[in-house]
């Protein structure tokens, strides 16, 4: 009976760890594996000093060095993002703001997932999909965002995980050992709390001014308020004392107007008895 021919997902799968190739490199003998599973099975010969193939058992001497099979990579690469495709999206349409699905086809839904390996954001079904794409393999996982690229090396293409204090830039493991060589360096976590700390301390010095700040606007709103009580109680009194002179003044003034009427009247009285006096001494 004839062999079944193998499927696209056998021919793409690593005969030492059994999952879908990582890094795929081909040997001499023209077997492909991970680059990190060859790796492993050769460090272990070091010692002999041959080193074989797991599959075929074909030696080579010296240790052969491995590069990348780029025409496989991207196979594998496509393989992967049909399989996510081939999941159906059961999630919420991606809307203002939210960062979308980079494996939806047609209506982009909502990512809750960003991958930092595969450099996508994932909705929540796709996400699923790509754990199961990647068994056994831990991928750098951070909840969705859009700036992707902003977290990737793009010199080693690794992730950002040192802080370099000396040239204050977010640098790659490897970064540490050529341009940032002997430079002072914390981790990314380590330097990021560290400013978290620095901003705290400095939102609260800003929060203690705007106190101060606030304390002294209201002692001045205080001090413009008791002015003005101060004013108005100054205008009462001069407008009391203003209206005390005019009275006394109008009082003055009366009192004058009617002296001069009793004097007149005396007068007409006076001079009128003295006319009929002098009346009665003619006759």
């Amino acid at each position: 009976m004839a062999e079944a021919a193998p499927s696209n997902q056998d021919l793409f799968t690593c005969p030492v760890c059994l999952d879908i190739l990582n890094y795929p490199v081909t040997i001499l003998c023209g077997h492909t594996y991970c680059m990190g599973c060859i790796t492993s099975c050769w460090d272990r010969e070091d010692q002999k000093g041959v080193y074989s193939c797991p599959q075929c058992r074909q030696t080579f001497t010296p240790r052969p060095v491995l590069n990348k099979n780029n025409i496989v990579a991207e196979l594998v690469e496509q393989i992967k993002k049909t399989r996510i495709q081939a999941a159906a999206p059961v999630a919420c349409t991606a809307g203002p703001g939210d960062v979308e699905c980079d494996v939806c086809t047609g209506r982009k839904l909502k990512a809750v997932k960003s991958c930092l390996d595969c450099l996508l954001s994932y909705c929540k079904t796709h996400f699923k999909v790509h754990n199961d794409v990647n068994p056994g393999r831990k991928h750098s996982v951070i909840d969705a965002t859009g700036q992707l690229q902003e977290r990737i090396c793009s010199h080693h293409k690794k992730v950002f995980e040192i802080f370099c204090r000396t040239d204050q830039s977010c640098i790659c493991y490897l970064c540490t050992m050529d341009k940032h060589k002997g430079h002072d360096t914390v981790s990314a976590a380590a330097e990021r709390t560290n400013k978290q700390r620095q901003l705290g301390q400095t939102q609260r010095r800003f929060q203690q001014r705007i106190q101060e700040r606030e304390k002294e606007l209201q002692e001045l709103r205080k001090a413009v308020e008791t002015l003005k009580v101060r004013t108005d109680h100054i205008r009462q009194q001069l407008a009391q004392q203003s209206l005390v002179i005019v009275l006394s003044r109008l009082c003055c003034h009366l009192y004058m107007i009617q002296t001069i009427t009793e004097i007149h009247g005396l007068a007409g009285f006076t001079l009128g008895h003295l006319i009929k006096k002098s009346q009665s001494h003619h006759e």
